[in-house]
């Protein structure tokens, strides 16, 4: 398989995502069903251009530029500093956006705390700050074995989330992403999802914390019923439901932004698992053509692939 047009689908449907979703952010839903988002739009909460993506992606492309210099866990928490202090990956020089708990932990890791205990990891840092930059994993580890992965995944969450509920959104973000990989539909990847729910089930306690999606429930829930917070798990059933209850990579990812809240950051995260889905041609134009930095992001994916 030729890796690099599904990657630069995921990585680009992800940070078109995150663009969509900025201007709005913390918007609750009933401002977005008065004045729903239906194109690229600037400034707005943080004044920011239009095509401007935030944390979510920055965060991401940083792990992508990690698989370029060889991935460890110090490499990549280093940029996460370069990130913070000295605008590494982002989209016009300027970090905006920054989730408590990533802060923090990132400055763990500046002042000597080892990458692997710098996240927080108490009942008050499940927030979606892992599971937001997690997806170029699936490109790096879709070779390995099924511990290996799990492995990985933890390594890279923990630097800024430790949680062991945090880590188990990823697997299971991760592991529908491999579904879709794999060529299957989305609801087809999520029937797979939960028919291998006891697995999560029996490694992790925290499975309990997602037994709406491990059931399959998400297939018939109404939107009323989904929060669009920045809790872990709210993110996660936000993004799949998303994904579930539409047809193409313009519908999911507007309607993640359309639920208020946390727009960018469920954006991002449906939007990368959609843009593999339909692929890179699926994504609009004018709104590709919006992106800040596309050429360097498509750069990154090519040089990326050729390590992965």
């Amino acid at each position: 398989m030729n890796i690099i047009p599904h990657l630069k689908a995921a990585i680009l449907g992800l940070v078109t995502a995150d663009a969509l979703g900025v201007p709005v952010e913390f918007t609750n839903r009933e401002a977005r069903l008065q004045d729903p988002v239906n194109e690229m739009r600037g400034f707005g909460t943080f004044h920011q251009p239009a095509g401007t993506w935030s944390d979510d992606s920055s965060l991401t492309l940083c792990l992508l530029d990690s698989f370029v210099d060889g991935y460890n866990i110090d490499n990549l928490a280093t940029k996460f500093v370069q990130w913070l202090d000295h605008g590494l990956w982002t989209a016009h020089g300027d970090v905006f956006d920054v989730g408590g708990t990533t802060r923090a932990s990132i400055r763990r890791f500046a002042k000597g705390t080892a990458a692997a205990e710098c996240g927080g990891a108490t009942e008050w840092d499940n927030g979606n700050g892992a599971l937001m930059r997690i997806l170029p994993l699936l490109f790096y580890t879709r070779h390995y074995s099924d511990s290996e992965r799990i492995r990985i995944i933890n390594e890279v969450a923990a630097i800024t989330h430790r949680h062991a509920r945090s880590n188990m959104a990823c697997h299971i973000y991760i592991d529908f992403a491999r579904h879709i990989l794999a060529g299957h539909s989305p609801q087809d990847s999520y029937r797979l999802l939960v028919q291998d729910a006891d697995r999560y089930r029996q490694a992790n306690a925290e499975a309990t914390h997602f037994e709406r999606i491990l059931r399959g429930q998400l297939l018939r829930l109404d939107v009323s019923t989904i929060r669009s917070s920045v809790y872990v798990v709210d993110t996660l059933e936000a993004a799949l439901w998303c994904i579930l209850h539409t047809n193409t990579y313009r519908e999911a990812v507007l309607r993640a932004v359309n639920l208020g809240g946390d727009t960018d950051t469920i954006a991002a995260i449906a939007g990368g698992v959609a843009g593999l889905c339909y692929g890179l041609e699926q994504i609009p134009e004018e709104w590709l053509q919006t992106i800040a930095r596309r050429s360097d992001i498509e750069s990154l994916c090519e040089r990326a692939a050729a390590n992965i």
